[in-house]
């Protein structure tokens, strides 16, 4: 998969706050959130314990996650009434490559 332009800024804006790169970074391991009633790595992490662990109000944490969401790094999946969060690896991995060409 090759990044646009446009998607290479949108990534890089999105990672531009300290707490939206951490999330991402803590994403990678789901397993060290707290257990949740699905499993992580089926569904992603919870948005409240994502708010939890970045110390942040539910509205921050909902917004970081909607940046990250727009620069398609994470996905959403909604159990209920509760959001769930997981990275999207074959754009990170993308993101990854686009960094090793020549530019």
């Amino acid at each position: 998969m090759t990044l646009n332009e446009d998607d290479l800024v949108g990534a890089f804006k999105a990672l531009g706050h300290p707490t939206r790169l951490a999330i991402l970074g803590w994403l990678k391991e789901p397993a060290s959130f707290p257990p949740q009633d699905q499993p992580a790595e089926q569904v992603g992490v919870c948005l409240k314990h994502i708010q939890a662990r970045a110390k942040v109000s539910q509205s921050t944490a909902s917004q970081f996650m909607a940046v990250l969401q727009r620069a398609q790094l994470v996905t959403c999946t909604r159990v209920g009434q509760w959001s769930h969060y997981r990275r999207n690896e074959e754009i990170i991995a993308a993101l990854g490559e686009s960094l090793s060409i020549d530019i």
